[in-house]
Parts: structure tokens; C-alpha cells; sequence
């Protein structure tokens, strides 16, 4: 039987033309006004994923 694509982590994870994977920072859901303005700027920008999970994210992404 095949495994099926993850769309969780499909949802969460974008893949750039050159390659790179991107996700969303943490703890933007709410509580945010507490938090120093350094910190919520640098909340706006997308993280790339660690190496070290960028293989098994691709595996579950293109399982279908």
C-alpha cells in the first residue's frame, strides 16, 4: 500500500524554486502585544527548515 502525503505538514511547509524549505515562525497565534516590537518583525518572516529534517519533510510530502 502507498504512503499518503502528510497534508498537515504539507500546509505548513513551502518549497522555493531554488529548493529551499520555508515555514512559518511560532507563537503567532496570539499574546503578541507583550512581546518587544524586535520580536514580532522578526515573527513576519518565514525560517528555513533545519537540514536534518529536510529529508523526511520531502518523503512525506511527496509520499502520494
Amino acid at each position: 500500500m502507498k504512503q499518503k502525503t502528510s497534508k498537515t505538514l504539507r500546509k505548513r511547509v513551502t518549497i522555493t524554486k531554488s529548493g529551499k524549505m520555508l515555514k512559518r515562525k511560532g507563537g503567532q497565534g496570539h499574546f503578541n502585544s507583550r512581546e518587544s516590537g524586535t520580536t514580532t518583525r522578526n515573527k513576519r518572516r518565514d525560517i528555513s527548515v533545519a537540514k536534518v529534517y529536510v529529508r523526511t519533510i520531502k518523503s512525506l510530502i511527496n509520499a502520494s
